[in-house]
């Protein structure tokens, strides 16, 4: 019997719009491929919806998408609604009531893609595994004395045992599976509390599996590590602002931002994960059909993973790896004139070429679990 999945579609804003649909066209090709089904429930969830309701989702909006086995999502934001209203009135009430706490986000400079760092020698294969519930992403504090010379903003990051050991041992896991090499970022010279409990944790952590190979670099130190040297980087875990800044600056290593994929996975499965691009709604070219729709893309790979269909979503980055490398097919970002639909139809092409080893692996665990 062919498995079928639910999902939440929010296609959002901006090029948002442009590229789900694409991606979600070459996710239905390798659903039929290899032998499962994916059903699509689209939300109009956006800042136009926030213009028209003064939300971004209804108040019963977490409730419907807790009916789906995950969330696809396009990208949110527009000029015309600030940034932490559309951030804080739909994502992170996402992330957090489904206690999405790992944001996962793979950073590999793909096959037909040159690195911006003409030096770089080796192949980059990292993964940024980012606390994604607390940190410095905390709604702890205030303003005082507002509008006046006193006026004071106060910003509490909130890290907790429970918050750095989950995302401690996702992490570890992860290079267990990989090379057995992890990479903490800390900065525990300069904030003296927060980051020495989360370097204490990482020990503890690394005191209980000595097979792994652990490193505590200081995050400036890191960030240079990224540019000079990222090919000697595997998984890195961090906090929720330092991942949120070392994954950015890791997707202008491998090709741009347009490319990098993200999950914020819920590793217990008790609610849906999400799967977004790391990307922005990009108004300046929105509704010109010339978006890269890599990273959307990219994102339903990692989401067919972790619906447990690992093969499929390899073949999807094949097929990406296969258009970019063996032909002359690019958007304008990547110095080609293909449209969304032109290098769309190109991945569709090569992906029919992919054959199934086997079907059905909607049992099977992947690294999401």
């Amino acid at each position: 019997m062919t498995t079928l999945h639910q999902i939440a579609v929010i296609p959002g804003d901006g090029i948002g719009r442009e590229v789900i649909e694409p991606a979600m066209e070459v996710l239905e090709q390798a659903a039929r491929q290899w032998d499962f089904s994916l059903a699509w429930t689209t939300y109009p969830w956006s800042c136009a919806y926030y213009t028209e309701h003064g939300h971004m989702m209804p108040g019963d909006g977490l409730d419907r998408l807790a009916e789906s086995d995950a969330i696809f999502l396009g990208a949110v934001g527009d000029p015309s609604v600030a940034d932490d209203v559309s951030l804080w009135g739909l994502l992170i009430p996402i992330r957090r009531a489904f206690d999405q706490y790992v944001n996962l986000r793979p950073l590999r400079l793909l096959r037909g893609i040159d690195s911006p760092l003409e030096s770089l020698g080796g192949a980059v294969d990292l993964l940024v595994v980012r606390e994604n519930s607390e940190g410095e992403y905390s709604e702890a504090g205030g303003r005082l004395f507002a509008g006046t010379s006193m006026e004071t903003a106060i910003q509490e990051s909130v890290f907790t045992r429970r918050g750095i050991e989950r995302i401690m041992r996702y992490a570890f896991d992860r290079a267990e599976e990989r090379t057995g090499r992890l990479v903490s970022a800390t900065k525990s010279n300069g904030i003296i509390h927060t980051m020495p409990l989360w370097d204490q944790i990482c020990g503890e952590i690394g005191s209980e599996r000595p097979r792994i190979t652990v490193d505590s670099y200081h995050i400036d130190a890191l960030a240079a590590y990224f540019v000079q040297r990222p090919e000697t980087l595997d998984v890195v875990v961090a906090s929720n602002l330092f991942g949120d800044i070392l994954s950015d600056l890791g997707a202008a290593i491998v090709g741009g931002i347009g490319l990098a994929p993200s999950a914020n996975v819920n590793p217990d499965r008790t609610y849906p994960s999400m799967f977004e691009p790391v990307h922005g709604s990009a108004p300046d070219i929105a509704n010109l059909g010339v978006a890269n729709p890599i990273g959307q893309i990219w994102t339903g790979a990692l989401m067919l993973e972790h619906l447990g269909h690992p093969e499929a979503g390899a073949a999807v980055v094949a097929a990406l790896e296969d258009v970019l490398a063996d032909s002359d097919i690019r958007t304008q970002d990547l110095g080609g004139s293909a449209s969304t639909a032109e290098f769309t139809r190109a991945v569709l092409d090569a992906l029919r070429s992919k054959r199934p080893a086997f079907v059905n692996h909607a049992d099977e665990a992947g690294p999401f679990d």
